[in-house]
């Protein structure tokens, strides 16, 4: 006996619709957001020893009271800023190819009142 290749009508009748994934969205999501992050951090490294000449801080280097607090602070707040703005960068990548590939807005994502 063969097997259909229909798929199977919903319960209004119709046809099901075979729409984007939310799952689809969710892995691309997660996945921009984790390369942002290794991104960051090698973006940090590289203008830190541009800036200084020198390895950046480790988080157990940045408790040592020997260490100057500006240089500390410095460092958090390039760290933190790098980390910001590239996840900020990929995320909003991210969207865009998913807008041009299913022609809408990913799931869970809406447009901002005006």
């Amino acid at each position: 006996m063969a097997r259909s290749t229909k798929k199977a009508p919903t319960a209004q009748g119709g046809k099901r619709k075979k729409g984007p994934s939310k799952a689809a969205w969710k892995l691309m999501d997660r996945t921009a957001t984790i390369a942002a992050g290794v991104i960051a951090t090698q973006a940090a490294t590289l203008v830190w020893r541009a800036a200084t000449g020198r390895k950046p801080p480790t988080e157990d280097a940045s408790r040592d009271p020997a260490m100057a607090t500006r240089e500390a602070v410095a460092w958090a707040v390039l760290a933190g800023a790098s980390a910001g703005l590239i996840k900020v960068v990929l995320n909003r990548q991210a969207v865009s190819y998913w807008v041009r590939s299913t022609g809408e807005l990913p799931p869970g994502v809406k447009r901002p009142k005006a």
